[in-house]
């Protein structure tokens, strides 16, 4: 099935009933038996591992929640300008994306209370190829930064609810 095809299919179940076009996503996390930082995760049918660097007092054995947030940002943006191209009917051979995150550890470890725990910057570097006009590559930028989702996430704060049974 093409982009297309999702994209015409999505739109019309929505038209149909604006809840079809609602969803949700569930992720369950476990410490793995016997370790301080590496977390089992598993999504669908999918599994993986989440750990720290030795610095961070990890073992090493994945990436780190903040390195996973990175991935998923470009990744999402890699994604969502396949979609925007094919929505828009703009040739795209090739999409590639760098995230980088500056933390500072004052606020995760609690040395400083009015340092936030989270990023103070990211930055998306992102390398288009195909052979459309720069000004067409622009306007899917704009559309890509306008609908992905993971973006909007870093950029809008986000209602969480937490309870602990």
């Amino acid at each position: 099935m093409s982009l297309t095809d999702v994209i015409d299919g999505t739109r019309q179940a929505a038209r149909t009933d604006r809840h079809n076009a609602a969803v949700s996503f569930s992720v369950d996390h476990a410490l793995a038996a016997n370790t301080a930082t590496v977390v089992d995760v598993r999504v669908r049918d999918h599994a993986f591992t989440v750990d720290e660097p030795p610095a961070l007092g990890g073992t090493d054995q994945a990436a780190n929640p903040v390195e996973y947030a990175l991935a998923s940002l470009g990744s999402c943006q890699v994604i969502t300008y396949q979609f925007w191209a094919a929505r828009l009917g703009i040739p795209l051979n090739a999409v590639r994306v760098k995230v980088d995150g500056d933390l500072d550890l004052h606020g995760f470890f609690g040395f400083d209370e009015s340092t936030r725990p989270g990023f103070s910057d990211v930055r998306v570097s992102v390398e288009l190829d195909g052979p459309a006009a720069p000004e067409v590559y622009e306007q899917l930028r704009r559309a890509v930064d306008e609908h992905c989702p993971v973006l909007d996430l870093f950029r809008n704060q986000t209602p969480v609810t937490t309870t602990v049974r």
